[in-house]
């Protein structure tokens, strides 16, 4: 039987690529929290977006991912997959915020608030969500890049 071990991560490959990881880390904070603080209502403003899929399951996919996506960015001590799929969740808020971004801007349905901090805080909606989420997703590149889960195995794979 195999043993799961949680490691810490080695040191990022540069300093601005850990200090990049740890910026997405707390717009991803601010903006979990922001849409916890008023979940029951966040729900329903998604749900109001028309999307090809449930607002409920949205809604918490985009928290879900949030919180997935912290202990990579924070370089917590974690097993190998874990550290992937928490990789993986932080380019998946990213990919979903550009997906509802591009939706809000295409989809001919009237909308008052962009939701990117929950319904409590009313954004407009605009294209500038769009550049906020392709932001998220160059956050994401950087802290993937420098924080990379298995370089450590490839660097010891090449030394053998």
């Amino acid at each position: 039987m195999k043993r799961i071990i949680a490691k810490w991560p080695d040191a990022p490959r540069t300093y601005e690529a850990g200090m990049m990881a740890l910026v997405y880390a707390v717009i991803i904070v601010t903006t979990v929290v922001a849409q916890l603080f008023s979940f029951e209502k966040f729900i329903p403003l998604l749900e109001s977006f028309s999307l090809p899929v449930s607002g409920r399951a949205v809604a918490t996919t985009i928290v879900v991912c949030g919180v997935l996506a912290l202990p990579f960015l924070l370089r917590m001590k974690l097993s190998s997959g874990f550290r992937w799929l928490s990789m993986g969740a932080g380019w998946a808020v990213a990919g979903i915020w550009l997906f509802l971004g591009i939706w809000m801007n295409v989809a001919e349905v009237p909308i008052d608030n962009a939701g990117l901090l929950g319904a409590s805080v009313s954004l407009v909606v605009g294209w500038w969500v769009v550049f906020v989420a392709l932001g998220f997703g160059i956050l994401a590149a950087w802290a993937a890049w420098g924080l990379w889960p298995g370089r450590a195995s490839l660097e010891h794979s090449r030394q053998k």
